[in-house]
C-alpha cells in the first residue's frame, strides 16, 4: 500500500494544509541548500561527523595504547620497536591528525555559519514584511473602529503608534548603543 504524503500516518496528528505547505517549503529550502554542496565539502562533513562520535575517542585511545604497548614490549621479545619512547612517530601522526580534524571542523563550521547567516537574513526579511502587514492591519482596524457608529470613538495612542512601521535603522542604532554602553 502506497502512503499519500498528504495523509497523516496512523497515530500522527493531522497538520492543517497551510502549515504542511510551509513545512514543505522549508524542506525544499534545506534540500536546495544541500544540493549545492560539493563532493569535497560533503566528504569533509562526513569525516567530521565520524570523528565527532564517542566511538572514535575509544578507538583512538585503543590504537594509541596498542601502539605504545607494542613499542614498549617489543624489546622484551627480542624485537626492535618501530617507534621507541618518546614515540616521535606517534607524536607526528597525532599532530597531523589533529591538524586535519581541526581544518575539517573549521570547514564544516564555515558552511554552517553561512547557512545560519542566510537563514537569519531570511528571518529578518520575513519579520519585516510581517511587521508591515501587522501595522497595516492595525491601521485598518482603527479606521474601521472610527467609522462604526455603534463603537464609541476614543483616542488610543498605543494603537496609533502601532500603525507606524518600525524604523529598522533606528532600532539597530538603539541596540548598538546599548551594546556599546555595556
Amino acid at each position: 500500500m502506497i502512503h499519500d504524503k498528504n495523509e497523516p500516518l496512523r497515530g500522527e496528528v493531522p497538520v492543517p494544509e497551510h502549515i504542511g505547505h510551509n513545512i514543505q517549503m522549508i524542506a525544499a529550502l534545506f534540500a536546495k541548500a544541500e544540493h549545492r554542496v560539493g563532493r569535497h565539502q560533503l566528504a569533509i562533513e562526513r569525516m567530521t561527523d565520524a570523528f565527532g562520535r564517542p566511538v572514535t575517542v575509544y578507538l583512538l585511545a585503543l590504537a594509541i595504547a596498542a601502539w605504545i604497548l607494542a613499542n614498549l614490549l617489543a624489546p622484551r621479545f627480542g624485537m626492535r620497536g618501530v617507534d621507541p619512547p618518546p614515540f616521535p612517530w606517534l607524536q607526528d601522526a597525532t599532530c597531523i591528525a589533529a591538524l586535519l580534524v581541526t581544518v575539517g571542523i573549521l570547514t564544516t563550521q564555515n558552511r554552517f555559519a553561512k547557512l545560519a547567516q542566510q537563514r537569519a537574513h531570511l528571518d529578518l526579511q520575513v519579520n519585516l514584511i510581517s511587521e508591515e502587514k501587522i501595522a497595516k492591519l492595525i491601521a485598518l482596524v482603527e479606521e474601521l473602529r472610527r467609522d462604526l457608529p455603534s463603537v464609541k470613538n476614543r483616542k488610543d495612542s498605543l494603537a496609533d503608534a502601532m500603525t507606524e512601521a518600525v524604523d529598522v535603522h533606528a532600532v539597530a542604532d538603539k541596540l548598538e548603543a546599548i551594546q556599546v554602553s555595556e
